[in-house]
């Protein structure tokens, strides 16, 4: 059931950053988990920057909610593989969101004031897309444990709210 594979999820690219090849395979449930929490922990840590770095209170808040948001998923994820007695499995896909999470922020990380602000969310309104769009099509119809699918659609379910705030920020900055 836990076969290896080397799938790459060209919807859950950061901003800017190149496409990734989609392999036929589906991903196996540890590959999913190390995907999913990847994906939270790269959002977290683009917030933290935001919260450093803006003066706007709109954009602090909004990254404040980012962090408490995604550190509640990932620690109900991390209790998950723990209580299933699953392994995350590091793949090309989680690889690839790290390298292009890196890159965004060294990018974000030279921008202030008005225009790192509008970096950031614009980033942020186009990761949570890509995110969801990913979760949709390709994590939760993969998943295969009940358990993984139901924590990957509340997920979802939090973080197209997320989206919609984000565009709601990105309104408000223009």
């Amino acid at each position: 059931m836990f076969t290896r594979s080397s799938v790459a999820l060209a919807a859950l690219l950061m901003l800017g950053a190149a496409p990734l090849a989609q392999a036929a395979d589906k991903p196996t449930d540890p590959q999913i988990a190390h995907i999913a929490y990847t994906a939270g922990t790269i959002d977290i840590e683009a917030a933290k920057l935001a919260i450093e770095k803006s003066k706007t209170k709109e954009v602090v808040d909004f990254a404040n909610d980012m962090v408490r948001d995604h550190e509640a998923v990932n620690k109900q994820a991390l209790d998950l593989v723990k209580k299933l007695n699953v392994t995350p499995e590091d793949n090309a896909t989680s690889q690839a969101l790290a390298k292009a999470a890196a890159e965004e922020r060294g990018k974000l990380a030279k921008l202030d004031g008005a225009a790192f602000d509008k970096a950031y969310v614009e980033n942020e309104v186009a990761y949570h897309k890509q995110v969801n769009g990913a979760l949709e099509t390709l994590l939760i119809p993969s998943a295969s444990n009940a358990e993984l699918k139901s924590l990957l659609e509340t997920g979802l379910k939090i973080f197209q709210g997320h989206q919609q705030h984000a565009e709601h920020v990105a309104g408000s900055l223009k």
